[in-house]
């Protein structure tokens, strides 16, 4: 399938990490979307039924980081993925969340899990 609604640059603050400090205090993540389902009837019929909310994905995920405490960004996208299929089922998706500073000397990139279901 093509179709799909995206969201991207989902920055998100949650107590994730290794170290302990990381699950203490907290620090920020990325998160990108895309929700693969047929668009055509809700572009054809501007029909909102045919459609799904983006703004329910975007605060239930926020109130997720609010919540989540863990150590890898792997059970945190594990979690995203619950989430959405609590609110839409199991259907193709894939998501890719960045740690924006992950704590490494003299490194000052992101790093990132990406998960994708069929």
């Amino acid at each position: 399938m093509n179709d799909a609604v995206i969201i991207r640059g989902l920055r998100l603050w949650a107590h994730v990490g290794v170290l302990e400090w990381e699950r203490k205090y907290g620090q920020w993540f990325e998160l990108d979307i895309n929700l693969y389902l047929p668009l055509a009837a809700a572009g054809e019929n501007d029909d909102l039924t045919k459609t799904l909310n983006y703004a329910d994905v975007i605060e239930s995920i926020r109130q997720l980081a609010r919540q989540i405490n863990c150590q890898t960004i792997e059970c945190f996208s594990e979690q995203v993925i619950e989430t959405i299929d609590s609110i839409y089922g199991v259907m193709p998706l894939e998501i890719e969340l960045r740690k924006c500073n992950a704590p490494i000397a003299g490194f000052n990139g992101c790093v990132a899990v990406r998960r994708r279901r069929d």
